[in-house]
């Protein structure tokens, strides 16, 4: 951040709040492998339009453009007003009054702000010409992609809220996008030194077999070991909300409540494969191309991105940092991102022959997906393994697999943090504002806000920090 810039990623906003900063490697190209080609990709506005061009010569690229420009035109105000509300005034108590007051004039000011809370098809179909040409098809398809990528859904079913605030972030001028230094666990590091320092303790692998409700109240966890944490103030759960609900007694909810988060829809599973690599001729091997960090492969538009084996996506973040991989070698995870049917696998034993033809089957569109990039991916490979939604199933403990609750913008909202359990409040990706590390982390900061009407005063100086 620069002079009077104001940070609007909720992650860095929790991590500037209790003061931990996680180093980052700037970088801002990617590859693409579509049905049109295959190409490197660059954040920003002015990059995109230049693929455009590229992809469409002639008239139909410059009509191509044009449209990109009008979307958004149409959604510069969007834009602004997605990051103009900071996850830190959001509560769901009283005190929602004393923090929203200060940004409702700020929001109010931006045109069409109410169509934040629908479906970003609307949007689309509003700006764009419906069945245009090959560029208006490729613009349409590209942010059903993003979308997709965003929420689980594509473009009918993701909030045009968050499109907006990807806008924001990725089509500015000068943008570059952040990857943390050793990965994911720079981040889970910076977050636990945070908690440590400010007086919490991070207590790892023990899983919570029970929530303790005493008197209609949250008063604790039980770890799978029998230990028990008794709750100060209450008791915040980033469990899936299916998950929460497994942990507490029959009796401890309504029923009703119970069937509401069993009956919620939800996205379907991955598979994954990891592989290490080796990176010796590698350029050579590549046509002389340069390996790019992470990939985006779709195999076929008219089929949708979130068709089953469809849309893949790779990252190989020794290419950023490569500490991450030993010397002479690379690291990449592949996966379909939502959309593995669980049911192809249920009911199976992993250790039987039948699980094992079942994972070298469906892997195949994951290798696929890489040798567009590196077709001697197979040579290269040192060490190989693949995961299935059983396996995402058992390590994250989701059920069924799933990346998470499918609610579809204009036909449901995400609930907030609270529960029929007093001081029972939720967070993560079952809640608002839902699916995707910003929202997660902004969910966080509202369960935190909604603790009680005391936390207005030790967030006040946070909250100056980040207005307008």
């Amino acid at each position: 951040m620069k002079g009077n810039e104001r940070c609007v990623n909720p992650l860095k906003q929790v991590l500037d709040a209790v003061g931990e900063e996680v180093p980052c490697i700037n970088y801002d190209t990617w590859g693409v492998c579509l049905p049109e080609g295959d190409f490197p990709a660059t954040v920003g506005s002015e990059p995109f339009q230049a693929d455009l061009r590229m992809l469409f010569p002639g008239q139909e690229g410059e009509d191509a453009v044009q449209e990109w420009k009008d979307l958004q035109e149409y959604m510069t105000p969007l834009a602004a007003a997605s990051v103009a509300l900071p996850p830190a005034a959001i509560r769901f108590d009283v005190g929602l009054l004393a923090t929203l007051f200060r940004y409702l004039p700020q929001m109010l000011k931006y045109p069409n702000v109410g169509q934040l809370l629908g479906p970003y098809s609307n949007i689309l179909d509003k700006v764009l010409p419906k069945n245009g040409k090959k560029g208006n098809r490729f613009i349409r398809n590209w942010l059903d992609m993003l979308s997709f990528l965003l929420s689980g859904l594509p473009a009918d079913g993701t909030i045009t809220a968050e499109v907006a605030f990807m806008f924001a972030e990725w089509y500015r001028p000068g943008v570059r996008l952040d990857y943390p230094e050793v990965g994911s666990e720079g981040i889970v590091d910076a977050l636990i030194r945070g908690i440590e320092k400010n007086g919490g303790k991070v207590v790892l692998k023990q899983h919570v077999q029970n929530i303790i409700v005493e008197g209609g109240e949250a008063a604790g966890v039980v770890l799978k070991g029998g230990q028990k944490i008794k709750a100060r103030k209450a008791v915040i759960s980033n469990a899936a909300m299916r998950n929460t609900a497994r942990l507490l007694g029959p009796d401890d909810v309504p029923e009703s409540w119970r069937s509401e988060v069993e009956e919620t829809p939800e996205c379907p599973s991955f598979m994954h494969l990891h592989c290490g690599f080796s990176a010796q001729g590698l350029k050579e091997a590549m046509g002389g191309k340069e390996l790019q960090c992470h990939y985006m492969v779709v195999n076929d538009w008219d089929k949708g991105v979130d068709s089953e084996q469809n849309l893949v996506l790779v990252s190989i973040p020794s290419v950023l940092d490569p500490s991450l991989a030993p010397e002479g070698m690379h690291t990449v995870h592949a996966y379909t991102p939502a959309t593995e049917p669980y049911d192809l696998w249920k009911g199976l034993d992993r250790s039987s022959p039948e699980y094992e033809a079942l994972k070298e089957e469906r892997s195949q569109v994951l290798w696929k997906a890489i040798e567009r990039a590196i077709p001697d991916i197979k040579q290269r490979a040192d060490v190989a393994i693949v995961g299935t939604p059983l396996t995402h199933e058992r390590f994250l403990r989701r059920h069924r697999g799933s990346y998470g609750p499918a609610i579809r913008a204009g036909t449901a909202v995400f609930p907030g943090p609270l529960t029929p359990i007093k001081n029972l409040l939720l967070c993560g990706d079952s809640v608002f504002p839902g699916i995707g590390m910003p929202a997660v982390a902004a969910s966080g900061m509202v369960a935190a806000h909604t603790l009680g009407l005391e936390t207005l005063g030790k967030h006040q100086k946070l909250l100056d920090e980040l207005s307008v």
